[in-house]
């Protein structure tokens, strides 16, 4: 094997290796931060790691692992809250492209979204790409590598 494709399938591993002990959220309110809307402008918003986060006192022995986006409209107000997240499950069935929604009485409309994909996923509205795309391309690339030899 040449050394270029030493280097390139070197170059993937550390592409997706991930990092599961810890995560970087955004951490805003548009009620207080106008920039915390979507279209999500992170110029002065904070990102936080989630792994110093305290931990809350109705959740001992809980760390926070996630992040979430929380879009809500009450009495047609919109708000968006970015946190660090500690109890749930990243997007529907794992699936970070979808979130969790709730309409209630009084004009009222929730939406969760909850990753752990990346650093900083819960700053859009689509949350993650499938790494399965990443994958394949890299592979391609690398087919293409090996072959042009």
């Amino acid at each position: 094997m040449g050394r270029s494709a030493q280097l390139i399938i070197l170059s993937l591993l550390v592409l997706f290796i991930h990092e599961g002990l810890a995560i970087k959220c955004w951490e805003c309110r548009s009620d207080s931060d106008p920039k915390c809307a979507d279209p999500f402008d992170n110029s002065t918003v904070p990102i936080a790691d989630c792994s110093e986060k305290r931990e809350l006192s109705h959740l001992k022995g809980v760390k926070s692992t996630m992040c979430r986006k929380i879009r809500q409209k009450v009495n047609g107000v919109w708000k968006y809250i970015r946190s660090c997240a500690y109890l749930g499950e990243p997007g529907i069935g794992g699936d970070e492209r979808f979130c969790l929604m709730r309409t209630g009485s009084y004009n009222i409309f929730m939406e969760y979204c909850t990753c752990n994909s990346k650093d900083g996923c819960n700053a859009g509205t689509s949350i993650n790409s499938s790494w399965i795309v990443s994958l394949i391309a890299g592979l391609l690339t690398l087919g293409y590598y090996l072959t042009a030899k």
